[in-house]
């Protein structure tokens, strides 16, 4: 398999705080992977890092074995690395068709002045349609999407997300505040997404039902390490891994 994302020797600083310290792990090609871990163990830190927030301390970074250390976050999408934040980044006045079109004319580098013609502009709204079916949320297209629930806001985050035909996405609890139903759809959409468009994706994840039925591999992160790493099986048997969740 190919990998898509590297990280060699990261590590970051705040201070005197070390919230990444040596990390170094491979993401494969169209793998569904999770990063776990007690509260504080630096998950939301790495993938800062890895979208280009912050610049780490040293290490390196590799996406589809380029260096993207030093490149911005605009950069880095572009080349194809796309993340949905735990609070969702949509524009809230606007209906759930407005906000994946003005994603899909982004991706594009089109605006409203520069569709000279019909023709581009339904090709702008044939995608925007596309992406709706695909997320489940055609009978919401024209809602505001301030008035959806917290699930459907969710979605259409990662609908936005997906206009701008991300190969890899980083999901940063996806399923965080939502109720138990509105969890187990959402986590089951996400995998749909991952299977049907081929897609590489890791996420961060306190929903250990979740983390475990769905992800093929698991990281553990811990004051700032990556402590372990394997299939559900390996990390619910890994002593160590115990050790950081429960004080042994």
């Amino acid at each position: 398999m190919t990998a898509v994302l590297e990280l060699k020797n990261l590590k970051k600083s705040f201070g005197g705080l070390q919230a990444v310290f040596d990390v170094s792990l491979s993401i494969q090609e169209k793998e569904m992977s999770a990063i776990i871990g007690p509260n504080g163990a630096g998950k939301t830190t790495l993938f800062n890092l890895i979208s280009g927030f912050i610049l780490p301390s040293s290490g390196s970074i590799f996406f589809h074995g380029q260096e993207i250390v030093g490149k911005s976050v605009d950069e880095i999408s572009n080349l194809g690395l796309g993340r949905c934040f735990q609070r969702t980044n949509i524009f809230p006045r606007l209906t759930v068709f407005e906000n994946i079109q003005a994603a899909v004319l982004a991706k594009k580098r089109k605006s409203h002045h520069l569709l000279s013609s019909w023709l581009r502009f339904s090709e702008v709204n044939r995608r925007t349609e596309e992406i709706i079916e695909n997320v489940n949320l055609g009978s919401l297209a024209h809602i505001k999407s301030s008035t959806l629930s917290h699930g459907d806001q969710k979605l259409l985050d990662i609908a936005v997300t997906l206009a701008l035909e991300p190969a890899m996405i980083l999901l940063d609890e996806p399923t965080a505040g939502m109720s138990p139903e509105e969890r187990f759809s959402t986590i089951e959409m996400v995998a749909k997404l991952w299977k049907e468009m081929s897609l590489t994706l890791l996420f961060i994840e306190h929903d250990m039902d979740i983390v475990f039925n769905h992800a093929q591999l698991i990281r553990v992160m811990n004051q700032g390490q990556l402590i372990a790493e394997g299939n559900p099986a390996e990390i619910r048997n890994n002593r160590e891994v115990i050790a950081a969740y429960l004080g042994e």
